[in-house]
C-alpha cells in the first residue's frame, strides 16, 4: 500500500485506503499513523469543549478495543458517512484491537469531520492506558513507543463533552462539583493529561448513584451524583438530559432519575467475558430516542490476537 506518511496532508484517496485496511483490522504503518495524528489535530483543536451535534445522531457508549465488536455496532447503525454518530470514550485499553479501533475512529473522524464526534473517555490518558493495555499493545504491533505518543498526544485534544440541541448533554462519565454551568466547562483547558482531581477529572469519573446529592467515588477518582444534583443541573443549563458511558450495564443501557441520566454501553460481552449485550441510542431529528441492541461479534468472524490474552487478574 502506498505511503504518504512523510507529508504533512493526506488526500482523501489515500485515507479511504487506510479506512478500508484498517475496517478489515490491519493497522496502518508508523509513519501514516504520525500523518494521520497531524491531521487529526488540526480538526480537534478547532473542537469546543462541550462540541455542538446536530441531530439526528447514534450515542455510543465504552468501546474498549473491541474491533469486532465495533463492526456489528456499525452493522447495527449503518456507516459513516451515512449516519451522524457520537462516541463518548473509552476507545481503547483491555479489548485486544486498541490500535486497530482507535486508528479507524480517528481516521474517520480526519474524513468525514462533521459525521463523527469523539469525546475523550478516562482510558484515554498516559497512566491509565499504561495499565489497561493500549501501551503494550502499541510496543507489541509496532516495537517503539511513537505510536502510543503520538495517540496520547491526541487525547489531549479530545473534547470533553457535546451538547445536542442545547437540550442534551453527552459526557463519558458524569458531574462535578466544580461545575454548575456549561460555560465553566468551556473555560477549561483540557489540552492536558487527565488530572487526578478537579473538574475535567470529575467530567471523566463520575457516576451517578441513588443518592441525594454527592457520594465518595470507590474508583478513587470522580464523585459520586444523585438526583438533586442532576436536577440542579439539567434547570441552570436549560437541559433534557444527560446521556454518559462509564459504566457497565449488562442490558446496554440504563435510566435513572426519571430519565434524566441515560447510561449507553457499547462493548458487548465486556473483556470476553461478562456475558453483557451491548446498545446504541439513536436519536431523532427531534430528539426523540430509541434502542438498538446488539451482541457480541460471533467467533467465526473475530481475528485471533497476536498473543494469548493476560491472565484474568490483570484485566
Amino acid at each position: 500500500m502506498a505511503s504518504k506518511g512523510t507529508e504533512s496532508k493526506t488526500n482523501d484517496n489515500d485515507l479511504d485506503k487506510q479506512i478500508e485496511q484498517l475496517q478489515k483490522c490491519n493497522y496502518i504503518n508508523e509513519g501514516q499513523v504520525k500523518n494521520l495524528c497531524q491531521n487529526a489535530m488540526e480538526i480537534l483543536m478547532e473542537e469546543s469543549n462541550v462540541q455542538r451535534v446536530d441531530p439526528p445522531v447514534i450515542i455510543c457508549g465504552d468501546i474498549h478495543g473491541q474491533f469486532y465488536d465495533l463492526m456489528e455496532l456499525f452493522k447495527v447503525g449503518g456507516q459513516i458517512p451515512d449516519q451522524n454518530y457520537l462516541f463518548m470514550g473509552d476507545f481503547v485499553d483491555r479489548g485486544y484491537y486498541s490500535v486497530e479501533t482507535f486508528l479507524l475512529l480517528l481516521a474517520l473522524k480526519v474524513r468525514y469531520p462533521d459525521r463523527i464526534t469523539l469525546i475523550r473517555g478516562n482510558h484515554e490518558s498516559r497512566q491509565i492506558t499504561q495499565v489497561y493495555g493500549f501501551y503494550e499493545e502499541c510496543m507489541r504491533k509496532y516495537g517503539s513507543v511513537n505510536v502510543w505518543r503520538y495517540c496520547t498526544d491526541i487525547f489531549d485534544y479530545l473534547s470533553l463533552s457535546a451538547i445536542i440541541n442545547d437540550r442534551i448533554f453527552c459526557v463519558h462519565g458524569g458531574l462535578s462539583p466544580s461545575i454548575n454551568t456549561l460555560d465553566q466547562i468551556r473555560l477549561i483547558d483540557r489540552k492536558q493529561e487527565v488530572p487526578h482531581d478537579g473538574a475535567m477529572c470529575d467530567l471523566m469519573w463520575s457516576d451517578p448513584e441513588d443518592i441525594e446529592a454527592w457520594g465518595i467515588s470507590p474508583r478513587g477518582a470522580g464523585y459520586l451524583f444523585g438526583k438533586s444534583v442532576v436536577a440542579q443541573f439539567c434547570q441552570t443549563n436549560k437541559l433534557e438530559k444527560i446521556c454518559r458511558a462509564h459504566q457497565l450495564v449488562m442490558e446496554g443501557y440504563k435510566h435513572m432519575f426519571d430519565d434524566t441520566v441515560v447510561t449507553v454501553w457499547s462493548a458487548p460481552n465486556y473483556c470476553y467475558r461478562c456475558g453483557n449485550v451491548a446498545a446504541i441510542m439513536e436519536l431523532d431529528k427531534d430528539l426523540n430516542s430509541s434502542f438498538k441492541i446488539f451482541n457480541a461479534a460471533p467467533d467465526e468472524v473475530r481475528g485471533v490476537p497476536e498473543k494469548k490474552p493476560p491472565p484474568e487478574y490483570f484485566l
